[in-house]
């Protein structure tokens, strides 16, 4: 029996194209929640980024945020994975080196520093994310553990640097940049700190995602759900496919399994 269902937002819950959760997944989740299942979300974006849950706030038990840097329900902290600090260094070394807007995420704030015209074409106009706290001092974001990094980088460019970071990881669920956290933060370890958390175990979970990002947590989950708009590494990982975020994807996939 399923207790808990973790749901990816970009691309997963939250369309690319209308920024907007489906009508269809807000009814199936309601329908889910009405039978005592658990709802969790799992996401790169820092918790001060989140804008685009509203219809389903009030169904939300916890988050995976970060890739999984930081895990809560409510005013409790499950887990903070955080980057060793020279890690952190290093980038800030190579963004001002080669010129790069690098998004900084400490526990409490976050900057774009460098940022430049990708951040608003980036974060702004295609992934509509707003607060980007350029006008934030990098000083004061570095007295706080540091749970992400975000540069805007090729895959090329990531390859010359994460040699460099000795004690970080690197994924992508968005072409244009790529994801940094400590290197026992993911989604599928996040996944794991929650239910040993609420004392459940792995195969009373399901979890949804379309990114690279979420290929730990859908190995982790009992049931892992793969997005048709997913790339391939995460459908061969996955359990089951389901059709696109835009085709009423969580919506189909709830009403195979629970619903």
């Amino acid at each position: 029996m399923i207790k808990a269902i973790f749901f990816d937002i970009d691309g997963t819950l939250v369309s690319f194209n209308t920024h907007r959760i489906p009508d269809s997944a807000i009814k199936a989740i309601a329908k889910v929640k009405s039978k005592g299942i658990r709802i969790y979300i799992s996401t790169g974006r820092p918790f001060s980024l989140i804008n685009n849950l509203n219809e389903i706030q009030h169904f939300i038990d916890g988050y995976i945020t970060t890739n999984g840097a930081l895990c809560f329900s409510g005013n409790d902290i499950i887990s903070c994975t955080p980057i060793p600090i020279e890690d952190v260094q290093t980038m800030i070394a190579f963004s001002d080196k080669m010129r790069f807007p690098c998004m900084i995420v400490g526990e409490k704030d976050l900057i774009m520093y460098n940022s430049d015209e990708r951040t608003d074409v980036i974060f702004r106009q295609m992934l509509n994310v707003q607060n980007l706290r350029e006008d934030n001092r990098l000083e004061a974001i570095l007295q706080q553990r540091i749970l992400q990094l975000t540069p805007v980088i090729s895959e090329a460019e990531e390859q010359i640097i994460m040699p460099h970071m000795k004690g970080s990881v690197s994924s992508r669920w968005f072409p244009d940049f790529a994801d940094i956290t400590a290197r026992d933060a993911n989604k599928g370890n996040g996944l794991m700190n929650v239910i040993s958390y609420l004392g459940f175990n792995p195969e009373e979970t399901m979890a949804f995602g379309d990114g690279g990002n979420d290929v730990s947590i859908i190995q982790k989950a009992g049931i892992g759900i793969a997005m048709a708009n997913a790339g391939q590494e995460l459908k061969e990982a996955a359990d089951y496919i389901t059709s696109s975020v835009d085709d009423n994807g969580v919506y189909n996939a709830l009403k195979h399994f629970i619903i």
